[in-house]
């Protein structure tokens, strides 16, 4: 997920769903429905911004099936195929203390809790087990390496300062220099 100032990606257009309009839509939210509490979108396709207002959508399979006003047939639906769909920040639900959304962690400085730079939070990946950091080098860091941390509160991650775009990490020493990641 990426954020444009106030907005943040919460999915992206895949393909046409039948011959109505109708779209298939990939949901960056959990659970993957969320995307339907959301009536107002911008698309974001090849640079070009589209208000799109939701007029309904549901589970299909695996997937989200979307229609959007003004959108009744497969040529139209065809032409915003890969769009991302971006909603305000504003419109998000308020988390619990220390939860937060990935977009808020994306571009924080990580430094571990010896006070040494290992670079920014590009981007974040979901795997079975736990979110995991994917921390590019900047800079100040110590060394030029991408880093791939496990995203695991109180265990890992130490501390989240927002106000300060800085995250604290324990992070082993022999893997900062050594082979692993």
């Amino acid at each position: 997920m990426t954020q444009n100032s106030q907005e943040t990606v919460i999915g992206r257009i895949t393909s046409v769903f039948g011959v109505k309009g109708w779209l298939k839509v990939f949901s960056y939210t959990d659970p993957r429905e969320g995307i339907l509490n959301y009536p107002e979108w911008t698309l974001d396709l090849d640079g070009k911004r589209i208000p799109a207002k939701l007029e309904e959508g549901r589970r299909q399979g695996q997937g989200i099936v979307v229609r959007l006003k003004g959108i009744n047939d497969r040529d139209l639906a065809r032409t915003y195929c890969g769009a991302e769909v971006r909603v305000s920040t504003a419109e998000l639900p308020e988390l619990p203390e220390g939860e937060f959304y990935w977009f808020q962690l994306e571009g924080l400085d990580v430094y571990t809790v010896d006070d040494e730079c290992l670079g920014k939070v590009h981007h974040l990946m979901e795997t079975g087990s736990n979110d995991v950091l994917v921390v590019q080098a900047t800079a100040g860091s110590i060394d030029q390496r991408e880093r791939l941390i496990p995203y695991l509160p109180g265990d890992v991650v130490q501390n989240v300062d927002l106000d300060s775009k800085r995250m604290v990490v324990e992070w082993d020493r022999g893997v900062l220099r050594g082979g692993g990641g």
